[in-house]
């Protein structure tokens, strides 16, 4: 008799942009002829960078000659992108990040979630509170927790983000092995400051904790004192793995390419207490059930640090943090506490109700779909998330549905 892996009976529902998925299909079902502006999940709009459009090309180009085709790529990335990254996203600011602690892959959701992989099932776990669902979903399918009570996971350390700490986790109360942070936050578009940051490595070099470190949205940040890697803080190579995706830093969302960042000093340790490079396990890892990123798109990737394409990302990131202030202005003028949209695509709007009820009544009243802050966890309830990713134009037509839906309807 075939069996199933009886963990995911203890996942809830289903995953939250499954279910948006649905009611929005429900929705359009019974009203075929209403327009629908998306600020929900975070895909972007605006084209690909043309430096990295012509890459492609080229590449694509090579790939049609005998003399420059290739076939199976190096599974952990070509060398000319792991090179660049290595050399502008962290030696530029300071940080000792080498090419071959570089794993290109087709996205850090795939990676924030298979890197659970590599460790100890009776890991102490400690997760933000709201977070990005896959950490917690990839823990509960691989058995590192129990069952759900009230709506958290039994075994895992939640670390509450909240108003009242401005959406900045304090340290765990008890020891714990595996932390996940990610900043510029999903989804509270909360920053942390380098004096912040430094006190979770320096909590992980006492304790020989690991820090998860998702930095898909550093792209976003634009005040000085909010560090872009972990590695900017000093020895956070040896307990710290950071993830970076080119899906919103340039518009590759359906391009697919990201990276993980391994040092080679970054230790864990055997039940026996023997110091293992986490490095070298996650080269295993990625070399056996990875195949690479196709050479086409890496090449699209190369071009986002060439001068061209460095002003076209910028111009891209321009873009939304505009439609992000407007939507935070917007929010704010209608009576809603609010917080990221600054550093952050993402704006979390404090609604004091229901945020499934709030997600249904902007559906069903402006035609605007958000995200429920609950599906991000228990401090998500009463919020939503809004998304930056959209054209300006569309965002203003929503901010004004939404205005008007509120003058003329309840939302409770």
């Amino acid at each position: 008799m075939i069996r199933i892996n009886e963990h995911y009976q203890k996942l809830q529902n289903s995953y939250l942009f499954a279910e948006i998925n649905q009611r929005i299909q429900a929705f359009q079902q019974q009203h075929p002829e209403r327009e629908l502006i998306r600020l929900g999940i975070g895909d972007v709009t605006q084209p690909l960078p043309d430096a990295c459009v012509q890459a492609m090309h080229k590449a694509v180009d090579e790939l049609a000659e005998s003399q420059t085709f290739r076939g199976y790529g190096p599974e952990q990335g070509y060398d000319f992108l792991r090179q660049a990254i290595a050399e502008h996203d962290f030696q530029a600011r300071g940080a000792n990040i080498n090419a071959d602690d570089i794993f290109v892959s087709d996205g850090a959701k795939c990676d924030t979630g298979n890197i659970q992989e590599l460790f100890a099932q009776d890991l102490r776990l400690a997760i933000p509170d709201p977070v990005y669902p896959v950490y917690v979903d990839t823990n509960v399918m691989a058995g590192r927790t129990g069952a759900s009570q009230a709506g958290r996971y039994q075994g895992l350390v939640y670390l509450e983000c909240t108003a009242e700490n401005n959406y900045i986790p304090a340290l765990p109360s008890e020891p714990v092995d595996l932390i996940y942070l990610c900043f510029p936050n999903n989804p509270t578009g909360a920053s942390i400051t380098r004096e912040q940051l430094r006190l979770w490595v320096d909590y992980a070099l006492e304790q020989q904790a690991l820090i998860l470190f998702d930095a898909a949205y550093e792209a976003f940040i634009q005040d000085e004192d909010v560090p872009h890697s972990i590695y900017e803080i000093e020895g956070a190579e040896k307990v710290a793995i950071e993830f970076r995706s080119f899906s919103k830093t340039a518009g590759f969302t359906g391009v697919r390419c990201a990276y993980t960042v391994v040092p080679k000093a970054c230790t864990a340790y055997t039940a026996a207490g023997v110091a293992v490079s986490v490095r070298d396990l996650w080269m295993r890892r990625h070399t056996t059930k990875f195949n690479g990123v196709s050479y086409p798109v890496q090449r699209a990737a190369e071009a986002v640090y060439s001068p061209d394409g460095k002003a076209q990302v910028a111009e891209l990131i321009e873009y939304y943090l505009k439609n992000a202030a407007y939507i935070r202005q917007a929010f704010q003028r209608m009576g809603f506490a609010c917080s990221g949209g600054d550093n952050s695509p993402y704006i979390w709007i404090e609604v004091k109700q229901d945020a499934w009820a709030f997600f249904d009544f902007l559906l069903n009243n402006a035609g605007v779909i958000c995200t429920p802050g609950a599906g991000f966890g228990r401090c998500g309830e009463q919020h939503i998330r809004i998304s930056a990713f959209n054209n300006f134009e569309k965002v203003q037509q929503a901010m004004q549905r939404i205005e008007a839906a509120l003058l003329h309807h309840s939302p409770l």
